[in-house]
């Protein structure tokens, strides 16, 4: 009963045009392969995902990069120093949240992080 009832609704908008001016019309979906993303992290990573949010661990592993990046091509042994100081904090501040979290001991964040990591990036 609730289907045919949302199935009405439906053709009564097509029929007034209202699906007339969407956003792609004409255009093929782009459906997302979460295949590779846990079931119980799916919602969660769809939310983040369309709200531009990356988890501050994820934030954290990117901004570690690009300190390594910076310390590979310093000249300086001052400013290296500075660098490697900052490498340090959000490698502890890292390891913080990840024992906070439990992201040690949680199997499918074990299973998937690479994955997880890759998507976000």
């Amino acid at each position: 009963m609730l289907s045919w009832l949302a199935e009405q609704k439906i053709n009564k908008a097509i029929q007034q045009g209202e699906f007339d001016d969407l956003p792609g019309k004409g255009k093929p979906l782009e459906l997302e392969d979460l295949s590779h993303v846990p079931e119980e992290l799916r919602a969660a990573y769809k939310l983040m995902k369309n709200a531009g949010v990356i988890p501050e661990e994820l934030q954290l592993r990117q901004e570690m990069l690009t300190l390594t990046d910076l310390i590979a091509a310093c000249q300086h042994a001052g400013e290296r120093q500075a660098l490697h100081r900052k490498l340090d904090e959000k490698t502890l501040r890292l390891q913080m949240i990840t024992a906070q979290r439990g992201l040690y001991d949680n199997a499918s964040y074990q299973r998937y992080e690479h994955q997880i990591r890759r998507k976000f990036t």
